[in-house]
């Protein structure tokens, strides 16, 4: 019998229960509750927090049974029941003023029958606050509160702004009881997607520990490499096997496919948890965490903020923007606090991060998803047309591409087109971006020009694009500024491409080849 492998299994109580596999992160859950009170976690989703809150809700009931075999079993001694208020704002769709009061509604009702209140006419906060009083005079003991997901109505009110001020109300209000009942709680954790630095939603509660980016928890969430050898050797030799591969080899995809995920710098990298525990039920690598939910709120920000995509590739920020809601102008901090980027490096002199893709599964699929947003290639066929194109370029096909090219760039949508140069910009990085899976691809943009180098295993491809000048121009530019000399003593045959882009025409006008 192999493993059971949880995917999107999230109560840790039926997880021991039915024998599936547990990563154990205990002795970091008892570290957590033993040192300190209030707390905030931020994870991109899909990435175990549901669990953790889970797991943290079993061992404040006391439930020590279920730990049996687990680090925190050697560690804790009383196990002692403590009333847990388990809030999770998950499950529902957030499209109406009454949405969120009835989810509200749903949790303190049921709390209200368990410890008895009788202030259920009130408005939700006061319910709450009664609720917790109540709770630790019944049992005699400090309460528990777990929020899972606590930004979810915001995240998906983008775009509607007095529906999101209408929850923000309601959710300060909401979370600043904690506040006012310091004297009753004995631990609470807030988890999230996006960040509460300069969100009001939290203006009142100041007293929240932030673990998001503390290198203590870095591993709280998410498969360690470590992790990853100790727990699951024989399933890596299994995938190897059935995928042609020596184990190495297949260590080696695994990481390139779903590690690099660095929620602090100087930590190790984490590996996807749901990408890899679907790749070894499965036996097959594939974009997991990518199919299980499309980010359309950010590509709404991106177009919004006239975002040029390939600063994406290496963007430089600071803690504050990395901590801060999103806004119309920077649409960053909710691409990395959504999990498409990672900190790559952090210059500790200036307090500088370096973003990046964390891996290829969110590289390739945050370029493919983007694709028919910016282009007139359907959703459908945009993968082909990738196809197409890289294998147009492997053959040598010049031709092939470029009219390939000319189709993505063609029927540009209205409201990307305001600044046209930008739109061919960011047709062309996603283009070559995802060309660059498959072959090696070297890509600078400047005003009004962009050069390309494109290499396969036969050809190497110097291009120069240019924007209203023309075709000659561009190729004498490759000239001038000799940019095919490193290939000059190359086996492979080198070709140089001057293009020049049309903005009246909004796409490539000629190209010439040498």
């Amino acid at each position: 019998m192999g493993k059971l492998y949880p995917v999107g299994i999230q109560n840790f109580e039926s997880l021991r229960r039915d024998g599936y596999f547990y990563v154990d992160k205990t002795a970091s859950i008892y570290e957590l509750a033993r040192t300190g009170r209030y707390y905030f976690l931020s994870r991109p989703r899909r990435f175990g927090k549901s669990l953790l809150i889970s797991t943290l809700e079993a061992y404040f009931q006391g439930k020590k049974e279920l730990f049996e075999g687990l680090a925190i079993n050697g560690l804790e001694k009383e196990w002692r029941q403590y009333p847990v208020l388990h809030l999770d704002l998950n499950a529902r769709k957030y499209d109406s003023e009454k949405s969120l009061e009835q989810e509200l509604d749903k949790h303190l009702e049921q709390w209200e029958k368990t410890y008895g209140s009788d202030y259920s006419d009130r408005a939700p906060e006061e319910r709450f606050y009664h609720i917790i009083r109540m709770a630790y005079e019944k049992t005699g003991e400090p309460v528990v509160i777990l929020v899972d997901e606590y930004d979810k109505p915001m995240l998906q009110a983008i775009g509607n702004d007095s529906l999101q001020t209408q929850y923000r109300n309601t959710l300060k209000a909401f979370y600043g009881v904690l506040k006012s009942m310091d004297g009753y709680i004995k631990f609470a954790l807030l988890t999230g997607v996006t960040k509460f630095g300069k969100v009001s939603v939290f203006s009142d509660l100041n007293n929240l520990m932030d673990l998001s980016r503390d290198h203590r928890y870095f591993d709280i969430c998410g498969i360690s490499e470590e992790e990853l050898l100790q727990n699951f050797s024989e399933d890596i030799q299994e995938l190897a096997a059935a995928n042609g591969q020596t184990f190495d080899q297949a260590c080696e995809q695994l990481k390139e496919d779903y590690d690099g995920y660095h929620f602090c710098p100087d930590t190790p990298g984490m590996y996807n948890p749901f990408s890899i525990l679907n790749t070894f039920a499965k036996k097959t690598y594939g974009s997991y965490w990518f199919e299980t939910g499309t980010p359309t709120y950010l590509v709404e920000l991106l177009k919004k903020s006239n975002y040029d995509l390939e600063e994406m590739s290496h963007v430089e920020t600071d803690a504050d923007v990395l901590d801060s809601i999103f806004t119309d102008d920077n649409p960053i901090p909710v691409i990395y606090q959504s999990g498409y980027l990672t900190i790559k490096g952090y210059d500790k002199e200036f307090g500088i991060y370096e973003l990046g893709f964390p891996n290829r599964e969110v590289e390739e699929g945050f370029m493919k998803f983007l694709l028919p947003y910016y282009s007139s290639v359907s959703k459908t066929s945009s993968p082909f047309e990738i196809k197409k194109f890289v294998q147009d370029v492997k053959r040598g096909d010049i031709d092939g591409f470029m009219e390939r090219l000319q189709s993505f760039l063609a029927d540009c949508p209205y409201e990307l087109a305001k600044d046209i140069e930008l739109h061919y910009q960011n047709v062309l990085f996603i283009v070559f971006r995802l060309a660059g899976l498959y072959t090696k691809v070297e890509y600078h943009t400047s005003r009004g020009r962009i050069d390309l180098v494109l290499q396969t295993d036969s050809y190497v491809y110097v291009m120069e694009f240019k924007l209203d000048g023309s075709a000659e121009q561009a190729l004498q530019q490759i000239e001038d500024k000799q940019y095919a000399l490193p290939f000059a003593k190359d086996s492979r045959k080198v070709y140089t491409i001057g293009v020049n882009f049309s903005s009246e025409t909004r796409n490539i006008e000629r190209w010439i080849v040498k």
